[in-house]
């Protein structure tokens, strides 16, 4: 089936102009970014996608919204931009609000957008991967410096402003990696770690990778929730004023909420934390696998709630916060081990 031409993707958006972009381009299977890029010399600027360009450009804006996502959930932000960490092959944003982890390979394509909107124009900068798929977007508020957005037209555009993008094919997700021939390896590997960063090196040279490593573990390293655990979770947070550490990612991008959850609204499959300055649209019914994970560190044990979709891609983490002056770990351990195992709800069931 041949892709849409960027007449065509302009007409679907006037037939549903309500309709989100990434959902439209679901239905009609084109990337997300082939949307936007129907629409360049319109009210899309395409614009470098570098994150040292992209990052240098968000500090000048003052505040904003950051959002990153998957397709079971969504993670907003609302802060500056600042304290960016260049590098190679890994980037980071570091305040307490805006707090990013960068994987520059895959920030490919980048747009400038000027929407009309009922409520008004809605600007943003949005970033997608090599197959079209949002990596981060970054949109503006009443707050934010206009003067300074102007200045980006110029500053950000790239030469080519085609209506068509050379999108590679989307990579398949990998499913959960296993190698019982190395558990015994993984064990002793696992007890020695000293950093959380450290296990994905760990299950990389095991051949397995993060959700195979975990199905294989046992205890205590390992205890595999029932899928209501993540509900039951988020309301404990909200009921006794938790602070954590929540991380959603993609490919190109992680965002990390550290604080409370205080306003939850569920909305048919969503689960939807609603506070001020931090939004969570989670797909409750997208999640297949629920893990509590414990891994040693130099400041004590880092225990962690994972949810992971059916085809083994990681849709969070959540973690207790180990920072001076701010230790919420041993009240996220009391609401984690509250949390319902899979075998307690199957032999309930039973």
């Amino acid at each position: 089936m041949a892709k849409p031409t960027p007449e065509e993707i302009r007409a679907l958006r006037t037939e549903n102009p309500k309709m989100r972009d990434r959902d439209l381009a679901e239905q009609h299977g084109v990337a997300e970014a082939d949307l936007l890029a129907a629409f360049t010399g319109i009210d899309v600027t395409r614009i470098d996608p570098h994150p040292d360009r992209i990052m240098g450009a968000a500090q000048l804006l003052g505040e904003v919204m950051a959002l990153t996502r998957t397709p079971s959930c969504v993670h907003e932000k609302i802060g500056i931009y600042d304290n960016y960490h260049p590098g190679k092959h890994a980037a980071m944003v570091l305040t307490q609000d805006i707090d990013l982890r960068i994987f520059g390979s895959h920030w490919q394509h980048g747009f400038l957008v000027e929407r009309e909107t009922d409520t008004g124009t809605r600007r943003s900068l949005q970033i997608f991967d090599a197959a079209g798929d949002a990596v981060h977007k970054i949109f503006l508020r009443d707050t934010s410096d206009l003067s300074a957005w102007g200045d980006l037209k110029t500053s950000l555009a790239i030469e080519d402003q085609g209506q068509t993008l050379d999108l590679a094919p989307r990579k398949a997700p990998e499913a959960a990696k296993s190698n019982p021939a190395k558990l015994d390896e993984l064990r002793a590997e696992w007890t020695k770690m000293t950093d959380t960063h450290q296990f994905l090196r760990l299950t990389s040279k095991l051949k397995m990778n993060r959700l195979g490593a975990y199905r294989i573990a046992g205890a205590p390293f390992v205890r595999q929730l029932d899928t209501s655990a993540v509900d039951q979770m988020l309301h404990k947070l909200q009921e006794t004023g938790t602070e954590v550490m929540i991380f959603v990612g993609n490919r190109g991008c992680i965002q990390i909420h550290t604080g409370p959850v205080k306003t939850l609204k569920a909305m048919g499959p969503w689960q939807n934390v609603l506070d001020p300055n931090f939004n969570l649209h989670l797909r409750l019914d997208h999640v297949a696998e629920v893990w509590a994970v414990e891994k040693p560190t130099q400041r004590g044990p880092a225990l962690s709630v994972e949810a992971f979709d059916k085809e083994g891609t990681i849709i969070f983490q959540i973690f207790g916060i180990s920072k001076e002056g701010r230790d919420s770990r041993p009240a996220w351990r009391a609401i984690v081990e509250q949390l319902e195992s899979l075998q307690e709800a199957e032999a309930v069931a039973s």
